[in-house]
């Protein structure tokens, strides 16, 4: 059942929510059932990281061809993207254990987390799941579970091998199938700056928390002796 499947969703990714406190870890706003009943059976399911109006359309077709009971896309929509905001206190925790202090890695945060909110206040972020209502097709988001995912299984993987240099970094995530996917597509891991020769250092990984934090941070991750940034996007 779509109820059931949105649950292990959550409690998955709080199994690997990379807060140390588990009992901070009340819900994920950016992760939701944007519209369908949640008793609706599940078996068939499209997921996408982006699915919006086109992606819709798409299932609408696949569903009367091949069945389809599921439309999942990671970067949420609807009220899920205008909470985003709201899963960003991952952060502070993240930033406390690279030795930022946290009063400190609060008030940078609440400066971010009120941009992304204005910033997301003036779309139109319900479009998506109206479309979705309009063809009832069941339609849900998981955002910042997936991304625990990825925080640890990347960590567990820098920690594994041991990089010693940054051009290290990039030889071992291009060892994996998706990442040579995204370099045969112009969009794989790449050194934006620095050099492959630098020592890596200590480093802090960013692939969680909703998205990307105060550009303020980085002389006080410096001062806390974090020499490498591992991040999903970093404008």
């Amino acid at each position: 059942k779509l109820s059931r499947f949105y649950d292990l969703v959550i409690r998955f990714g709080a199994e690997r929510d990379p807060r140390k406190n588990k009992s901070a870890i009340k819900s994920y706003p950016d992760t939701a059932i944007l519209y369908g009943r949640p008793d609706t059976q599940v078996k068939k399911i499209l997921v996408g990281v982006d699915i919006e109006a086109g992606e819709l359309l798409l299932a609408d077709r696949l569903r009367k061809t091949q069945g389809l009971d599921l439309v999942v896309a990671h970067h949420p929509e609807g009220r899920a993207y205008a909470l985003l905001h709201e899963v960003m206190g991952l952060q502070v925790d993240l930033l406390r254990q690279a030795g930022i202090r946290e009063r400190i890695a609060q008030e940078l945060l609440n400066e971010r987390k009120n941009e992304v909110e204005r910033n997301i206040l003036s779309q139109n972020h319900n479009r998506a799941v109206d479309i979705a209502r309009l063809l009832n097709l069941p339609f849900m988001c998981m955002h910042t579970p997936a991304d625990n995912h990825v925080y640890r299984f990347l960590k567990e993987l820098m920690e594994r091998r041991k990089p010693k240099v940054v051009g290290n970094i990039i030889d071992i995530l291009l060892g994996i199938p998706e990442y040579q996917q995204a370099q045969e597509n112009m969009t794989g891991p790449r050194i934006i700056l620095g050099a492959p020769k630098k020592q890596v250092g200590k480093i802090l990984f960013e692939m969680t928390g909703g998205t990307e934090g105060s550009k303020s941070v980085f002389d006080k991750l410096y001062k806390a002796g974090v020499r490498t940034l591992i991040s999903m996007h970093l404008s």
